[in-house]
């Protein structure tokens, strides 16, 4: 997740937006991703184009005032109108710039493709609603009174991360598409494998460097690390309740 670059801001002062980009891959083949991570694929291009090239600038600061995540927003300053009710949501399907929406719609389409096989479409949409909202609900915790606006895929797409880690990442291919293959781990499991661990902390230490303050070009948004471990905890702590095979 990151700060957007945008040169407008949200309430208080000019801010970026804030960006997400997970940090390991299943690698899935780009024309046989299941129908609902193509659909979202589909979804957040098209809102950027139009974004892009449709929109006046004052247009597009009014869809990112309306629908990004604004922590200020909801700190009891402003009046909740119906677009705040909307914003721990809809934040997921805007990003700060071409690269941005690049580099996550390639974690989706590796992450999200073996667990939306796994999990089946009214799953997988939930789990995007609940990481989503675990994203903002764990950056809201520490940036309450800030107006910088967070955009981005990644704390959904991080919740897919932690999913994958229950998993042990590993991949059932035999019925011609990847899915998560196996019982879900439990959390002791995890953690006595080596590669996961190793690759819990990679992910981690990747999400404190960022919350050091490197990762981020000059100029460009500030990466809300605190989202991508939101989102990744929640799908890692609550994937039994999506896995129809752990009912």
């Amino acid at each position: 997740m990151t700060s957007e670059p945008h040169p407008d801001s949200a309430e208080s002062r000019p801010a970026a937006p804030a960006y997400s980009g997970p940090d390991a891959a299943v690698r899935e083949p780009v024309f046989n991703l299941p129908a609902i991570v193509t659909a979202f694929i589909a979804l957040c291009v098209a809102i950027h184009l139009l974004r892009s090239y449709v929109l006046t600038q004052e247009q597009d600061f009014w869809v990112v005032l309306q629908f990004a995540f604004i922590p200020i927003r909801y700190s009891g300053e402003y009046a909740l109108d119906p677009y705040a009710f909307m914003g721990p949501w809809t934040y997921s399907l805007l990003h700060g710039g071409l690269g941005h929406l690049a580099v996550n719609m390639i974690w989706l389409a590796a992450f999200g493709s073996p667990l939306a096989n796994r999990i089946g479409v009214i799953r997988f949409i939930l789990f995007w609603l609940v990481t989503s909202l675990a994203a903002v609900g764990l950056h809201y915790m520490l940036h309450s009174t800030e107006a910088v606006p967070l955009v981005g895929a990644s704390g959904a797409i991080s919740g897919m991360m932690g999913a994958a880690a229950r998993f042990g990442f590993r991949i059932d291919r035999s019925a011609g598409k990847a899915a998560f293959d196996g019982p879900v781990r439990s959390i002791m499991a995890v953690f006595r494998s080596r590669a996961v661990v190793t690759f819990l902390l990679v992910w981690f230490a990747v999400n404190l460097v960022m919350g050091l303050g490197f990762g981020g070009s000059e100029g460009g948004g500030e990466i809300a690390w605190e989202a991508h471990i939101g989102g990744f905890l929640a799908g890692f702590l609550l994937i039994r309740l999506f896995d129809p095979r752990s009912g």
